[in-house]
């Protein structure tokens, strides 16, 4: 039951990841090509956005590991 839930838990993680750094990465560049200007901190933002995103993923996995061998 506990390979169930951290399958899940991974799945549901990997998708709002991909779903929210596609977002994050579309309104940088619609950004980029209303003010080029801005680029450099827009694309520092960017970064610093898809970084945060990313931590769901990782801090998922731990969590499904911790419920596995539970």
């Amino acid at each position: 039951m506990g390979a169930i839930a951290a399958g899940i838990a991974m799945f549901g993680a990997a998708l709002g990841a991909g779903i929210g750094n596609g977002l994050v990465i579309s309104k940088m560049l619609e950004g980029m090509a209303r003010q080029p200007e801005l680029s450099g901190q827009l694309r520092t933002n960017m970064f610093i956005g898809v970084g945060l995103i990313e931590s769901m993923p990782i801090i998922s996995f731990v969590v499904a590991l911790m419920v596995m061998n539970k």
